[in-house]
């Protein structure tokens, strides 16, 4: 099992935890938007440590992120297997192609 698939089955049992006893149901408890305020200020300490050419910053920034993205997808009921799907489904378009299609309807 790869740390991805550890961390999406820990977040999957534990969003319902007791929340005195788990910082990822504390959060849960608090509601997604508390979850996605969280995602927003890793993200931005992400791009901190990308444009102060922090590496070891980044990569534990970055990790801090997916957590927070990963706990946010599982209260919303989608996975990272989602995510995967929409990246296939993407595969081979260009990105500009891509976001105006996005932005057409």
């Amino acid at each position: 099992m790869d740390a991805f698939a550890t961390l999406e089955t820990t977040i999957a049992a534990r969003l319902t935890a007791d929340p005195a006893s788990s910082y990822i149901a504390g959060l849960a408890a608090k509601g997604r938007a508390k979850i996605a305020q969280k995602v927003g200020e890793e993200a931005v300490e992400t791009v901190i440590a990308a444009i102060a050419d922090d590496r070891a910053g980044l990569v534990g920034e970055a990790a801090d992120l997916l957590f927070h993205l990963t706990v946010l997808l599982h209260h919303a009921g989608l996975t990272l297997d989602d995510v995967r799907a929409e990246l296939t489904r993407r595969e081979g378009v260009s990105g500009l192609v891509e976001k105006a299609g996005r932005t057409a309807g």
